[in-house]
């Protein structure tokens, strides 16, 4: 099928057709305190139950980017947008909240900390994935107002707890010169989800996501994080320099 993507970006910020596709996706230098975003999707407008991709569903393509340890987040691959819009910074929720159905490659630099569980990297380059229990919008929503609580780290360490029971999650961390290009791919099926690079396997995990799912590819100076203590923090980071990820190749099979 063909694919159509849709950019999506702050003011300052380019998503730039470089080529059949090929992209550029950049994000200008600024302080913290301002949300610098630019994306690709396919799900624009769509209800969840109209996201295009459910497994079995392949991803490659290739990508650098314009330094190795870029202030806030970068990645690809498929999700089903829980959040809306970035955890609440720089955009407006169009669907009501979700629990998190992923399978990516995701960067956090050092200020995040993305993993409900302890012993599972939560920042630096990963091949992850999230597979939640399905639970009905309107039971989720009768569980906001427990969201007060994540003001104290003592509730919030318990909440982080409990969403185990709720939230699976796998992830590794990946070792390369990623301002180099490399060939990334992920094939997700409802049994596991296998990543590879350069054409070796590196991560495949049974922790598989069976919702629908939108393709996304983005870069932002973004961080969030909820570690073992409690505390949960998100906001923006200063990025000295603009910041790019180059992109080319995309191709997904159903």
């Amino acid at each position: 099928m063909t694919l159509t993507f849709f950019p999506r970006l702050t003011s300052g910020s380019t998503v730039e057709p470089l080529g059949h596709n090929h992209w550029l996706l950049t994000i200008p230098a600024g302080p913290a305190g301002r949300y610098r975003w630019a994306q690709l999707d396919d799900y624009m407008q769509l209800n969840r139950n109209k996201f295009l991709w459910q497994p079995p569903i392949k991803l490659s393509l290739r990508a650098r980017l314009s330094a190795p340890d870029l202030p806030g987040t970068w990645g690809f691959g498929f999700w089903n947008d829980p959040f809306n819009a970035s955890l609440g910074i720089g955009g407006a929720a169009r669907r009501t909240p979700a629990l998190p159905d992923t399978a990516w490659f995701f960067y956090g630099s050092p200020s995040n900390y993305l993993a409900f569980r302890d012993d599972h990297p939560a920042h630096g380059l990963l091949a992850a994935t999230f597979a939640s229990t399905a639970i009905p919008p309107l039971l989720l929503a009768l569980a906001l107002p427990l969201v007060p609580l994540l003001a104290w780290p003592r509730s919030a360490l318990l909440l982080r707890r409990w969403a185990r029971a709720f939230i699976r999650e796998d992830a590794t961390r990946l070792e390369l010169d990623v301002t180099a290009w490399h060939a990334y791919e992920l094939e997700l099926t409802q049994a596991h989800v296998r990543f590879a690079l350069d054409g070796q396997p590196v991560f495949k995990t049974a922790v598989a996501p069976k919702s629908r799912q939108g393709f996304v590819l983005w870069i932002d100076n973004q961080y969030a994080a909820f570690p073992p203590d409690g505390r949960l923090r998100f906001g923006t980071l200063q990025n000295p320099q603009p910041a790019w990820l180059e992109v080319e190749d995309i191709n997904i099979e159903s």
